[in-house]
């Protein structure tokens, strides 16, 4: 009756369009909104950590990699609380309104100018953006985790038992959005990054990069909302998981209790459940926990895939994008993954799997999960080779406890200096002794930066950086305004975009302009002189020289190594989980994903590598060791059939169950004799009476 009322319900509320539920369009356009929210938000991720709070690289990619973890262990939660309280419906409406708070939140922490009271473009209460952004990266991570579970499965019940076909057909579309939104997502959050934005400042456009995915999930909430009425909102059922744990606790807890008395030992651990649970349950219980065992060693994986947001991003930064007509912005490179996915997965389906087969391998979904890790750990080394070329052009910079100076002579005659390039030095103050005359000063060096000391004409006037000229000097491009430069002092860094660059220069006296050409990681210090026509001007850091397309060839063996682990890895997991425990299995999946970050902070808190490509070469060795470990462990499974499995318990059941009907139809027929003889003794016994 229960299950006719919902068939009932769900008919009502199914209203078509060519076959298909008009509920499923809004879920669709829900997903594709919320999943370009999400991705474009985490593409500048790693990027807003290290240019607008000045984190250093390993604490930003600790700190990105841990919201990714908390990403991937709030789907249990949300699991739990849709399957056992709220139903799948009002749980995506609620940590969807959460989720939009939290990117609210991350936009609002990227402005400047709140906190810039001084108008200098850099905030004031660093605490106050910090604090605020953690904020929204926690909500963000209730929010997309939480409704990941729920989504695709809410869609899913949308179809009646006549549309097997259109259900089909809706995942696919759905795994398509998911893909079109993180791509064009990628695409152009880092193009609205590196616009120019700020009342005050004129710097890269953090605000805006997180805005544009918050109002997309403000969309996705509302479009979500707009089709309440045509939705089938299944009531809930109650959670498989607390059934699972419930009964996997009660066994460990048995098992424990009878630990030293003589009771007859059990083929699994599992078996010391029976006493309180259903033996089918037992069954599927020991199916999951076989492919879980199987799950231990894939973290790993997850540990080298997701640093394409995190130390790929960075080390993109020092890689030159220019492609000539087209500049790719460094975080840009991720989309190279979107699009092999969508590329490689049809080839790898169409071609090389029924290739491999007609040449007689058995290339079953373990051994293709093994070639999927020795790809990523393959795209690993790649990545060192690239930063090994990268590292012979970049300075050397001071580490935390080093300072570093340069003394530049501004003065129309030779002197002698202790010093004429950049040094490392180890203390925060040096003495620098000039010759002609013999002067001696106690420079000050902050610990971690790299300084510039100019020594002017006149060796009585303080030493610092100069304009070279008595008089105010006003220096602008038509995007940045330097302002006024006092005589003898210096400005700010300013960020100029990559290319050519008009600057003006003048005073009251006189006015000049000239051409620069600039290219990205390259720094450049500039000298005014009394003659506006002398440009001067010192390379800080040399231009990244580095093209950013040799980056593509370790996109292209992640994205391989995925299309192989993730893609059969869910399929595997499908076809080996028992009926009623998909979710679970989906669920320990996900997981694996969370492990894989974490274990990547703690790599990058506790190992301190001094080299980058070093951390790449150990990540890369560890997945080696872990696909044979896999390798080793895959060859011992056996694949299952759970369906076969389940069949038999059931028919079991109904065995027991027909054997005890027998038992009580005897039993009945028995006891109807046994009335028969004593109603016939009680007659004989009356007659002789």
């Amino acid at each position: 009756k229960t299950e006719k009322s919902m068939r009932e319900r769900k008919t009502i509320h199914s209203k078509e369009v060519f076959g298909y539920p008009i509920s499923i369009f809004f879920i669709i356009v829900n997903e594709f909104c919320e999943r370009f929210s999400y991705y474009g938000m985490r593409a500048v991720l790693v990027l807003y950590f290290t240019n607008f709070f000045h984190w250093d690289d390993d604490l930003a990619t600790s700190v990105y990699h841990a919201f990714v973890a908390l990403c991937y262990l709030t789907p249990i939660l949300g699991a739990t609380v849709a399957d056992s309280w709220l139903g799948k419906y009002k749980t995506i409406i609620y940590l969807s309104i959460v989720y939009a708070i939290g990117q609210v939140a991350m936009a609002v922490s990227a402005i400047h100018d709140i906190t810039d009271t001084d108008g200098d473009g850099t905030p004031n209460n660093m605490t106050f953006h910090i604090a605020m952004s953690m904020v929204g990266l926690v909500l963000i991570a209730l929010g997309t985790g939480g409704i990941k579970p729920c989504v695709s499965a809410f869609g899913g019940d949308q179809f009646g038992d006549h549309q097997d076909k259109q259900r089909r057909t809706f995942f696919s579309v759905f795994y398509l959005c998911i893909n079109g939104g993180s791509l064009l997502s990628t695409i152009i959050t880092p193009i609205l990054r590196a616009q120019e934005c700020g009342i005050k400042s004129k710097e890269s456009c953090y605000s805006l990069a997180f805005g544009v995915p918050a109002a997309l999930m403000v969309v996705s909430l509302l479009v979500f909302i707009v089709g309440s009425g045509l939705y089938y909102k299944d009531e809930p059922q109650g959670n498989i998981m607390v059934d699972v744990c419930k009964c996997i606790g009660f066994a460990i807890k048995n098992r424990y209790r009878h630990r030293s008395k003589q009771y007859p030992k059990r083929q699994h651990w599992m078996d010391w459940a029976d006493e309180k649970y259903d033996k089918l349950l037992i069954a599927q219980i020991k199916m999951v926990l076989r492919v879980l065992f199987l799950y231990i060693p894939l973290p790993m994986f997850w540990t080298l895939f997701d640093q394409k947001g995190s130390r790929w991003t960075l080390q993109a930064t020092t890689m030159d994008g220019n492609f000539g007509a087209l500049i790719v912005q460094p975080d840009q490179m991720q989309t190279v993954n979107p699009i092999l996915i969508l590329t490689l997965v049809p080839i790898m389906d169409f071609c090389i799997y029924p290739l491999i087969k007609k040449c007689g391998l058995d290339f079953t979904p373990l051994k293709r999960m093994t070639v999927g890790m020795f790809m990523a750990s393959i795209a690993f080394v790649c990545a060192a080779v690239v930063q090994l070329e990268i590292d012979k052009t970049l300075p050397n910079f001071p580490s935390t406890t080093q300072g570093q100076l340069k003394l530049l002579n501004m003065g129309n005659n030779p002197v002698t200096v202790r010093f004429l390039d950049y040094f490392t030095f180890e203390s925060e103050q040096i003495n620098v002794s000039i010759s002609s005359p013999e002067v001696t000063r106690n420079i000050s060096l902050s610990m971690g930066e790299r300084q510039t000391l100019l020594i002017p004409s006149d060796l009585t006037d303080e030493w610092l950086f100069v304009n070279g000229m008595n008089t105010v000097v006003n220096v602008s491009t038509p995007s940045v305004y330097f302002g006024l430069i006092e005589p003898l002092y210096y400005t700010n860094y300013s960020l100029i975009k990559n290319g050519e660059h008009t600057f003006t220069l003048w005073n009251d006296a006189q006015k000049c302009d000239f051409t620069m050409t600039f290219r990205f990681g390259s720094a450049y210090t500039f000298f005014i002189n009394s003659n506006f026509g002398e440009r001067i001007y010192s390379i800080y850091m040399q231009p990244n020289s580095v093209s950013l397309a040799l980056q593509i060839p370790q996109y292209f063996f992640i994205t391989a190594g995925e299309v192989m682990f993730s893609v059969t890895g869910l399929a595997f997991s499908y076809a080996q989980a028992p009926s009623n425990m998909k979710a679970v299995l989906q669920a320990g999946w996900l997981l694996t994903n969370a492990v894989g970050n974490i274990i990547v902070l703690i790599v990058a808190e506790v190992a301190k590598l001094p080299e980058q490509w070093t951390e790449f070469v150990l990540f890369a060795c560890l997945l080696i060791a872990v696909c044979f470990i896999f390798s080793f462990m895959a060859y011992f499974y056996t694949y299952i059939d759970p369906a076969e499995i389940e069949a038999q318990f059931k028919k079991k059941d109904d065995d027991d169950d027909e054997d005890d009907k027998s038992k009580r139809k005897r039993a009945e027929v028995e006891m109807v004799k046994r009335r028969s003889v004593n109603s016939h003794d009680e007659e004989a016994k009356q007659t002789r009476i």
